[in-house]
């Protein structure tokens, strides 16, 4: 007969399975650190061997062949690795700081993008830093860097510091990015409704993505009565960082006024009906296809709502395939009503502005 499982099994389980996780991320941290110490190590011998001999591609290449032969199940030894282990003892000197700076956290293959790409130390350093603190992939890290994030995150020009606590607006202008690159959206121009809503299907996690790590989905077209008078909100987000609702408009066409006050109206809109005392002030984000720099801040100086305005960053051809805001924003969001019946809701009231209206 066997013995009953206690009634603590499950969690002493649980626990001992998040102990042997943990055990296993340290090792792993500590040998990816082990790995780098020796890259570093690798590259700052030829580095001094460089200094009193012709230690040319020809010598790298019979180096590589000699530790492969040593090593023979080792990976890392061929020639354009060796030249990444030099450049990486040229890129961060001081051996001792590999342990001490994000650097020394990263998988090798994301070390090997910021030397490919960076030739800034401070900005190596800047985005080795961002890649710990949200985990990116190479891929990501790769695309961070192309698109020029340092440049970007924060620079929305907005009326957060009238419109927000100080405390509140700096916070608030860290989820901002200006231009936003979004050039994964680009479809045929001839390409049918349909087709656009599956490829901006597959690519929903792009869009959340660029948006910025702590950015939650919510709902589309998010429903408000306001004495009889029906409006729909086509984005909404929440930041789950920073505890606010997050308003995004897109619009296909030049930033125009009248942009700034229907998105106020919106804030207001989820400000008065959605935010919970524990929650931080509602802002609204514009996303425009051009902007006049002045018109903005003029526009802008004219709401007390929240509000930042930013371009995303196309090309002219796919710029000219974008489809009206309202079939966009429809599809974008249609993964996450799969599997929910949605009510049928009443035509929404337009503006006298081409598009959707918002």
């Amino acid at each position: 007969m066997s013995s009953p499982v206690p009634t603590d099994y499950s969690a002493t389980l649980e626990s001992i399975k998040r102990l042997v996780h943990e055990a296993r991320y340290i090792a792993q941290r500590r040998v990816n650190t082990e790995l780098l110490r020796l890259y570093w190590q690798i590259g700052a011998t030829i580095i001094e061997r460089q200094k009193t001999a012709p230690w040319g591609s020809k010598v790298l290449s019979r180096l590589s062949a000699d530790l492969r032969t040593e090593f023979p199940n080792a990976k890392g030894f061929s020639p354009a690795n060796l030249k990444y282990m030099r450049r990486f003892a040229e890129a961060w000197p001081d051996q001792e700081a590999i342990g001490q700076r994000p650097v020394g956290q990263l998988p090798w293959g994301h070390v090997i993008e910021l030397l490919e790409k960076l030739d800034d130390a401070e900005l190596r350093d800047w985005y080795s830093a961002k890649d710990i603190a949200h985990g990116w992939s190479r891929p990501v890290l790769a695309h961070q860097i192309k698109t020029r994030l340092h440049l970007r995150e924060g620079a929305a020009p907005s009326n957060f510091p009238h419109a927000l606590e100080r405390t509140d607006s700096e916070l608030a202008q860290q989820i901002t990015k200006d231009p936003f690159t979004l050039e994964f959206l680009a479809i045929d121009g001839d390409a049918a409704e349909r087709q656009l809503e599956d490829r901006l299907v597959e690519r929903i996690i792009d869009t959340l993505r660029e948006l910025g790590p702590g950015f939650a989905f919510v709902g589309r077209q998010v429903h408000f009565d306001v004495e009889g008078d029906e409006f729909f909100v086509d984005l909404l987000f929440f930041h789950v960082e920073q505890l606010r609702y997050v308003v995004i408009e897109l619009k296909t066409t030049k930033f125009d006024p009248r942009d700034a006050g229907q998105l106020g109206f919106y804030v207001a809109l989820v400000e008065d009906r959605l935010r919970r005392p524990q929650h931080q002030p509602t802002v609204g984000m514009l996303l425009v296809a051009d902007k006049n720099e002045s018109v903005v801040r003029y526009a802008l100086a004219g709401t007390t709502q929240p509000i930042a305005v930013s371009r995303y960053d196309l090309s002219p051809a796919e710029q000219a395939a974008l489809p009206a805001e309202d079939a966009l924003t429809r599809a974008v969001a249609l993964e996450f009503d799969d599997h929910t019946p949605q009510p049928t809701q009443p035509h929404r009231k337009q503006t006298s502005r081409s598009g959707s209206g918002g």
